[in-house]
């Protein structure tokens, strides 16, 4: 039976540009900008086949959340492409998304056009959106005034129930109370169910990977170490973390 592929992640590198610094020379304020280029992800190549639940694991700074945004087409690779065919994707990150003047309720509707469904789409699934949401009253309220905890429960409840095909979880399951990360934690599982829907998982929870991920991406320094069972990866990370292996060219 042939494979049918998800995403398609083909020789991608993703740079960041930064101005390092400004010099003023004496009498005639002239501006040198110097640009430093920073590599975030450098020819990264992998396939993920439809309906799998992937993790990726890295140390701060690997460049996990990079690769989430470039498949979620907020980042453009600066040489490869991502393909992920015709499938609609949302990417769940805190801070990523939202206009912060308008309420929740707001957010909710703008949010569901972004992902292209339709107003009728985004009415029937809004009531149950809010009552996930579990921001009361807050929901009528600006997003500036909400702390990291009711931003994530806004977002987790907002792409989770508006169906897409492609679904990219960055570190948001670790984010919120003790009761809304476990029905957060169960929501996930019940999509995995859905065989049609494709997961990537960013987390620095090993044991949240190993339970839920059937393969893993480890990402280093932007550079992509291994993809391979979730158990053999994450084993080979733990290694490396403790010392005691070397990653893999």
């Amino acid at each position: 039976m042939k494979k049918e592929y998800a995403i398609i992640v083909d020789n991608l590198s993703v740079n960041y540009r930064s101005m390092k610094s400004f010099r003023i020379k004496s009498n005639i304020l002239k501006i040198w900008k110097k640009k430093d280029v920073f590599t975030a992800l450098k020819n990264i190549n992998f396939k993920i086949e439809k309906g799998s639940v992937i993790g990726v694991i890295g140390r701060n700074g690997s460049g996990k959340s990079t690769l989430l945004k470039t498949i979620a087409g907020i980042f453009s690779p600066d040489t490869g492409t991502v393909d992920i065919k015709d499938n609609t994707v949302a990417l769940l990150s805190i801070g990523l998304g939202f206009n912060v003047e308008l309420s929740g309720y707001e957010n909710i509707i703008l949010s569901g056009l972004l992902l292209g469904f339709t107003k009728e789409k985004i009415n029937e699934k809004i009531d149950e959106i809010i009552e996930f949401s579990e921001l009361g009253d807050f929901i009528y309220k600006p997003v500036k005034t909400y702390s990291s905890g009711m931003h994530s429960k806004l977002a987790f409840s907002i792409t989770t129930l508006l169906d897409t095909d492609i679904l990219l979880i960055d570190e948001v399951l670790s984010v919120g109370d003790i009761s809304f990360r476990e029905k957060s934690y169960a929501k996930i599982k019940e999509i995995i169910k859905n065989k049609d829907k494709t997961i990537l998982i960013v987390s620095h929870s090993l044991n949240t990977i190993k339970e839920i991920c059937s393969k893993t991406i480890w990402i280093d320094n932007g550079n992509l170490i291994d993809f391979d069972t979730t158990e053999k990866v994450v084993d080979n990370y733990t290694k490396f973390m403790d010392g005691k292996g070397v990653k893999k060219s």
